[in-house]
């Protein structure tokens, strides 16, 4: 991916279809150059110099088109109109959109990380972020696969589908590893190392680690790699990415995604995704004793606050054990 410009900062608006959200900011949604410059110098900054994934550059530039949509409709003509105040503001009409807490935590980071660059850059005269702080999104317990609801969701794909050995070794993958739908997409055949047993991943801002898998993911790969992946191989679509498509193509982030949804509601689960899985290894991960700063290890964490979400996981799976089984719970 080379430096973004103008153009491939506005195509990656339009694979997130952030649209103005009524006729009165329709034509607002054409950035000037009192936009484009600052993002443009902040999107190569972070790509250059922090190594940032490109789904977070296409998530931070979806987020600032959304935020400067928002100041035009309110009378703003550059970045220095962007106050303390409106972001305030700004956040509260997120809250009132409808976004998750989530969703909302990585719009103040957006704008955090945003402003500290154009006020050392001089775009802007001064930081008006420096006070904002980061909601508390522990709170948002993610979604957890009980251990015998995992065991049927690992025994979902039927002999019969066409598919059947890729998509168990990716389910199995998923779970045993903890890994993501974009890194279990970009997985390599030379990233899995049988003999060790373990994965080389290539995690957020292509930050490698090796990850351990147990037996039933080595042997699902195994059947997978040794009688369905060379049926679905093309000559003229020779690469290394372990998991293809019914074409030989590799598959993507998305179909990942499709495949676990597709495989949950088969046995009468819903709103279940690839980062249900992954919540639910580091779950039963340290629900089984395991050490804190070792499940951040095997998640690719750089922080171990972001691991700390899943001991409130396991609490409240506690506290719901005791409320119904204790006699005075």
């Amino acid at each position: 991916m080379g430096i973004l410009d103008v153009r491939s900062i506005t195509d990656c608006f339009a694979s997130h279809n952030v649209r103005p959200r009524s006729r009165s900011t329709a034509n607002l949604s054409q950035p000037g150059e009192n936009f484009e410059r600052p993002v443009r110098e902040f999107i190569s900054y972070c790509r250059i110099e922090c190594g940032f994934a490109t789904a977070t550059l296409s998530a931070y530039a979806a987020d600032l088109r959304d935020l400067w949509i928002w100041l035009r409709a309110h009378h703003a003509r550059s970045w220095n109109d962007l106050t303390f105040d409106r972001i305030t503001d700004y956040l509260r009409d997120l809250d009132k959109r409808g976004l998750a807490v989530s969703s909302i935590a990585r719009h103040v980071a957006t704008i955090r990380v945003f402003c500290r660059f154009t006020a050392a850059n001089k775009h802007i005269d001064s930081d008006p972020a420096e006070l904002l702080t980061q909601p508390n999104t522990w709170r948002t317990l993610p979604g957890v696969l009980s251990p015998s609801q995992m065991d049927a969701l690992l025994r979902a794909p039927q002999p019969g589908d066409t598919l059947y050995l890729r998509d168990v070794a990716m389910l199995e993958l998923l779970y045993a590893g903890g890994l993501r739908a974009s890194e279990i997409a970009d997985l390599q055949c030379s990233g899995f190392h049988d003999d060790l047993s373990v994965v080389r991943v290539m995690g957020k801002g292509s930050k490698e680690r090796i990850v351990p898998i147990g037996v039933p993911a080595l042997e699902a790969v195994r059947a997978y790699r040794n009688e369905l992946r060379p049926q679905l191989t093309r000559e003229d679509k020779r690469h290394d990415h372990l998991l293809l498509s019914r074409t030989g193509s590799p598959i993507t982030r998305i179909v990942v995604w499709q495949i676990v949804t597709k495989h949950a509601k088969r046995i009468g689960l819903h709103n279940v995704h690839p980062h249900t899985l992954r919540h639910s290894f580091a779950t039963h991960l340290l629900a089984g004793g395991a050490d804190l700063r070792v499940v951040q290890e095997l998640l690719g964490h750089s922080n171990i606050k972001t691991t700390q979400i899943y001991t409130h996981v396991d609490q409240s799976r506690l506290k719901t054990v005791i409320q119904k089984f204790h006699p005075r719970g």
